[in-house]
């Protein structure tokens, strides 16, 4: 799912700061230049490192903008809902709450990226693929506490199809935070939530 990168860089191995650093190189080339106008070598020369090094950090370009860690930290939000709760229910409540415990940081960082996805057609396709490594794993952690599969699969994709809709909207609407287009989102297929 297109979020922040939430790697905390104080504490980080020096493989994860250069990664960190190649990632922000990369947005903030990407919103000067755009994507199709900016080089992996413009990226790497920037962070200061070889283009080889960028390419053991990212597969592609793309990947420098698209690349998070949030599918974990997704499912455990979704594991920690009650079991009680249906399918639909516990995937939206869960993506609601691991959202919530952004940090003013991570949103800034996320709005930029999400920007840059939602102005750039190859981008959003390639977002949209990589959508589905986060559905499998809401999915994945539905079913593997009793959700039926289908059922689990089925609220894993409602939900990242609405916060994927959000996510754009809010990049395009900077008056509005992530947690109100969110939520309004979520309130469409989780009307009874508080």
């Amino acid at each position: 799912m297109l979020l922040p990168n939430i790697l905390t860089v104080t504490g980080a191995s020096k493989r994860e700061r250069t990664r960190a650093r190649l990632a922000e190189h990369a947005i903030a080339l990407f919103e000067d230049q755009g994507f199709e106008a900016t080089s992996v070598a413009q990226i790497a020369d920037a962070a200061g490192v070889s283009e080889m090094t960028f390419f053991r950090h990212f597969g592609s370009k793309e990947q420098a903008v698209l690349t998070d860690p949030f599918d974990p930290v997704v499912a455990a939000a979704v594991g920690a809902r009650p079991l009680g709760e249906a399918p639909l229910e516990r995937a939206a409540r869960g993506l609601h709450s691991a959202l919530a415990a952004l940090s003013e940081a991570d949103l800034a960082t996320a709005r930029r990226r999400t920007a840059i996805v939602a102005r750039t057609p190859v981008l959003r396709a390639a977002a949209a693929t990589q959508n589905e490594v986060t559905v499998t794993a809401i999915a994945e952690r539905l079913a593997g506490d009793g959700a039926d599969p289908f059922a689990a699969t089925v609220a894993a994709q409602a939900v990242i199809a609405a916060v994927t809709t959000a996510l754009y909207a809010w990049a395009e609407r900077p008056e509005r935070s992530l947690a109100a287009t969110v939520g309004a989102a979520l309130e469409v297929l989780d009307p009874d939530h508080d």
